[in-house]
């Protein structure tokens, strides 16, 4: 409902824009300059969705390789130390915390369309444990929030995108992500235990995130030490040893579990065309409308506002031109990817606003539909602390993003 109203103003406001540029301005460009735009951005959405067709296939054929060994069980049961405790409620062995698992490995491996049913089924589990069935549960809100923080290890997504748009090194985000994207999560764990008493300084939770805080530091102090070509260098190499090794890893297990890894692949990656296809409609249609706010100066007139205002202070305003990700990402993933793809399209995919577009993809989630789809699916209505905790890790993981992407890339 929310994509309606905004796809709705996209149109809406450009005419009335547009309308008074050409009565009050005399600009008789901006007509024309907005048809071709809805011509041109509808060609880049068909032209981006049959682009995906194989990266999706391929991520999706390694997917069913670790399914089918085990590997995202095992991950599973590795997690279940630390999710007892942000789960206290949840009784040991209850269904709820496998899907609670499965959902959170297919996010952090970037798979939504694996993810979204495994979330769904976790919050029907989960509603069997909860006494007012229109009311969330404590439960219920630190699986939605974990999930609003958009904590993701592969990408796959926003790299695709930027290959398709000729990045130079598309891979060249993925560690400046992987940082925002943790300090997402662990600035909205941190804000949902406050308002769930939660005790954070439990041994288990104090090693877990005591150690990864040490990782994403030591990543930090590591690539703070370098120049800008050497990290530029290390990073890409890093991201690409580690996302390989990832699939080594999917196939050496399946091998080791006597599957046919082949055969798996094969039936996995049949789902990425289907994925592909199914997708063209939504990114025309928010593409466009994109192209049409765009087009009549509406996009320049807001960032120009917020640029002069950020100057005026004395600040940086390079990041401005891509506020509107960051901005439409809570309210809708589709919208943001739009965005995202607008913006490295008209700055560069190898700009710093173009990376620091995808940097606002992949920081956070969209806050509004999950808590729309998840809490919808089974009735809930009062959601409690769920959206404040939600955005607080949205604006953690947009400041965290501007951050990380000046270190690596300003």
């Amino acid at each position: 409902m929310v994509l309606n109203y905004i796809w709705i103003a996209f149109f809406g406001i450009a005419f009335v824009v547009a309308v008074v540029k050409l009565v009050f301005l005399g600009d008789t460009t901006v007509f024309p300059a907005i048809m071709n735009s809805t011509f041109e951005t509808a060609k880049t959405a068909f032209e981006i969705s049959l682009g995906l067709t194989g990266v999706l296939s391929l991520w999706l054929g390694i997917m069913k390789i670790g399914e089918r060994g085990g590997l995202v069980q095992a991950l599973s049961r590795g997690l279940y130390p630390v999710f007892s405790k942000l789960f206290p409620d949840i009784p040991k062995g209850h269904p709820a915390m496998g899907n609670i698992f499965m959902n959170m490995a297919a996010n952090m491996l970037g798979l939504d369309n694996a993810a979204t049913p495994l979330g769904l089924k976790a919050m029907e589990k989960l509603q069997e444990l909860n006494p007012r069935k229109d009311t969330a549960t404590n439960a219920m809100i630190m699986f939605l929030v974990l999930n609003t923080s958009g904590l993701v290890i592969v990408p796959v997504g926003i790299m695709v995108y930027r290959a398709q748009l000729g990045a130079a090194q598309p891979t060249d985000v993925f560690i400046p992500i992987l940082i925002a994207t943790f300090i997402a999560t662990l600035a909205g764990i941190i804000a949902t235990s406050i308002y769930q008493r939660i005790n954070l300084f439990n041994r288990t939770l104090m090693l877990t995130l005591g150690g990864a805080c040490a990782c994403v530091a030591a990543i930090i102090f590591g690539f703070a030490q370098l120049d800008r070509a050497t990290m530029d260098i290390v990073g890409t190499s890093v991201a690409n040893i580690m996302l390989f090794s990832i699939i080594v890893l999917f196939i050496a297990v399946g091998v080791r579990k006597k599957v046919n890894v082949y055969d798996a692949f094969i039936e996995g990656a049949k789902g990425g065309f289907e994925t592909a296809v199914r997708i063209i409609p939504y990114l025309v249609a928010i593409l466009v409308g994109i192209g049409v706010f765009r087009a009549a100066g509406v996009m320049d007139w807001i960032t120009g506002g917020i640029a002069w205002v950020a100057a005026e202070l004395g600040a940086p305003t390079d990041w401005v031109g891509a506020l509107p990700t960051a901005l439409m990402k809570p309210l809708s993933g589709s919208g943001s990817r739009g965005m995202m793809v607008d913006c490295m399209t008209a700055f560069g995919p190898d700009s710093f606003t173009g990376r620091l577009s995808c940097l606002f993809q992949g920081s956070t989630d969209t806050t509004f539909y999950i808590l729309a789809v998840y809490f919808g699916s089974v009735g809930i209505r009062y959601t409690r602390h769920a959206v404040t905790c939600g955005l607080i890790a949205d604006v953690a993981g947009t400041i965290a993003a501007i951050a990380v992407c000046y270190m690596f890339f300003g």
